[in-house]
């Protein structure tokens, strides 16, 4: 926060309005919406998708597509260092493209989609330069480079001239973020910069965001769904839900003393890591929603503290270590042994490969029925391409896969097709996992129809409506398509057609990585539940350590194709034996009081 006594104001948004145009009448996706930043300060919006946030931030930046959407009123009044101020909903399309990227800059949520694919990297960043700045293209260049070394990429030359897809998501976001700091901007919107990142790259991000905000004196709008980033960045953090304001507040007294009951959901929505929860609270713990005759929402209160809630699902240290015990008693259901997947990385002039990648290299272990075991650890470790190879998705080099006895390894295609009805995977990306030209329905039938399940097209109808109402969802949605659902539910589509086949082990790759701390809380519930009354097992892949260790019994922690560490979820993190564990745990942001006072108490210091 600025050591100005009273800080000047650089940013005001006045009851502002921005609405969707839709088949089924005007969406107000910004309802009246009303705040100030001040110069120097980090501001968080937080919210589950549809609360606003980022339709929030693109009003801010002029950047909300019309049609279908416009802003239908309010002020966004910027403030100019010579005391001027200009209403940006006001000033015409030329004017504001010179207030992009130099007076306020933006870092989209996704930077894949954001970068141009067809251009290296240092040119894209090159061309922001030039376009608000009077430098030459050599200088231009060169400031580029110091850019790319500012925010700590390796290599920055390498950078410079490598195209987007040859990036790691971490790298792509630090070019996204030299991109935006390129103008020296006076405010820097985040959008979700940090959604789908390991937590050790995410901690690198947030603390290299807030080093430059106080090398530039900038201001800061952080948007997220997760409170645990928002306290690891934010003097100050709005709450955000279905287009309005539910409350504001110093992070400080939000994670100490929540008013209200939204507020309340999303930080107890978390995984928490100090002990352990039979299910995970959700939104509908805090509040019920009913409508009023005019459509306006009512919210009423369910409890009155977090504290409440969470001690209604606690379980007990005992029961887990009964738990697994009970399980280590039966014979293994699957068994991995040796196990090792390399990819050529470099080959020579007649085609023979001289350089592997060994993606998975020598990796021994195994699954008791009913059991979740956890896979952790960052982008490059070789969790997905273990997954993979258990089901034949990615040829292993060698080793063994036995499941039931049978190695999967040495199976012909036919023999393939039975094991893969009993093994099923959950892909991390629910949207590219389905056919967007397919019906959810007719996606969650095809399976059956491919392994010739049930009798009939009645039968089968039948079922896959048992399945979406398993998942929470309804009838009528058998006949819609992908796009009109939310990622949530497109999740949950993706679980019901795992479901489809009676499967006895599923795979979850990341298959919550980037939902809401909510919604993520919903599906985490739903798997747990399923595989109570389904007896399912399961392995679990994330990078996220607080998610691995509420869905897990026992976890494996890999880095570099190899097992660093194994033993149960709870040992682990209490006690975790390998330098590259402890920094995965404590780069997991905690959103504990003591750690806001002390980042408060450091800023009032500096």
């Amino acid at each position: 926060m600025t050591t100005l006594s009273t800080p000047s104001i650089l940013l005001e948004v006045k009851n502002l309005c921005t609405y969707f145009r839709t088949d089924e009448g005007v969406a107000k996706a910004v309802d009246n919406v009303s705040f100030t930043v001040y110069r120097g300060e980090t501001v968080g919006i937080v919210g589950e998708s549809g609360s606003g946030k980022s339709v929030t931030s693109l009003s801010i930046m002029r950047l909300i597509a019309s049609p279908p959407g416009y802003i239908a009123s309010g002020e966004i009044l910027y403030h100019h260092d010579d005391g001027r101020v200009v209403d940006l909903v006001q000033i015409s399309k030329k004017i504001m493209r010179d207030y992009r990227g130099d007076e306020i800059a933006m870092i989209f949520q996704e930077p894949m989609t954001s970068l141009n694919p067809v251009y290296t990297c240092g040119n894209q960043v090159i061309e922001t330069i030039l376009l608000h700045q009077s430098l030459s293209e050599k200088e231009a260049k060169a400031k580029t480079l110091a850019l790319f070394e500012q925010v700590q990429l390796p290599n920055p030359q390498r950078i410079f001239d490598a195209y987007p897809h040859q990036l790691s998501g971490g790298q792509k976001q630090r070019v996204m973020i030299a991109m935006a700091l390129s103008c020296n901007p006076n405010l820097l919107i985040a959008d979700e910069p940090t959604t789908a990142l390991d937590v050790t790259v995410q901690k690198k991000i947030l603390e290299l965001m807030d080093n430059l905000r106080r090398d530039i004196n900038a201001s800061v709008i952080f948007i997220t769904h997760d409170l645990g980033v928002i306290a690891e960045i934010a003097d100050r953090v709005i709450v955000m839900y279905k287009g309005k304001i539910v409350e504001e507040n110093s992070t400080y007294n939000i994670f100490a003393n929540p008013q209200h009951p939204y507020t309340k959901s999303l930080l107890a929505c978390r995984p928490p890591l100090e002990y352990r929860l039979s299910k995970l609270p959700t939104v509908d713990d805090f509040m019920s929603v009913s409508f009023a005759e005019n459509g306006d929402r009512i919210i009423e209160s369910k409890a009155q503290s977090i504290e409440q809630v969470i001690e209604q699902v606690k379980v007990t240290d005992h029961y887990t270590t009964e738990r697994l015990a009970t399980l280590k008693q039966q014979t293994p259901i699957l068994e991995v042994k040796n196990l090792q997947t390399y990819f050529a990385s470099k080959k020579n002039f007649f085609g023979k490969t001289t350089k592997w990648v060994k993606a998975v290299d020598g990796v021994s272990f195994e699954v008791y029925p009913g059991e979740t075991l956890g896979l952790v650890g960052e982008s490059g470790c070789g969790k997905t391409t273990l997954g993979r190879t258990i089901l034949r998705l990615a040829e292993a080099k060698a080793g063994e896969v036995l499941f039931e006895g049978q190695d999967i390894l040495t199976m012909t295609p036919q023999q393939l097709k039975t094991i893969r009805r009993n093994v099923q995977i959950i892909f991390q990306d629910p949207y590219s996992s389905l056919n967007p030209r397919m019906t959810i329905g007719n996606a969650i039938m095809e399976p059956m129809l491919v392994h010739g399940l049930y009798a009939n097209e009645t039968e089968r109808k039948n079922k896959v409506i048992e399945l979406l109402e398993t998942v929470s969802l309804e009838a009528k949605h058998f006949s819609r398509y992908p796009h009109e659902f939310s990622g949530g539910q497109r999740q949950r589509i993706c679980v019901a057609r795992a479901l489809a086949l009676q499967p006895r082990f599923i795979i979850c790759d990341e298959s919550v990585s980037a939902l809401d701390v909510s919604v993520q809380a919903q599906v985490l519930n739903l798997l747990l539940d399923l595989r109570e009354r389904y007896k399912f097992t399961y392995i679990f892949i994330s990078h996220d350590l607080s998610v691995v260790k509420f869905m897990s019994d026992r976890m494996i922690v890999m880095n570099k194709g190899k097992i660093e560490e194994m033993g149960t979820a709870d040992d682990i993190y209490s006690n975790p034996q390998k330098a590259y564990t402890q920094r995965l745990i404590a780069a997991i942001p905690k959103g504990r009081l003591e750690d806001i006072e002390r980042r408060v108490a450091q800023e009032k210091n500096s």
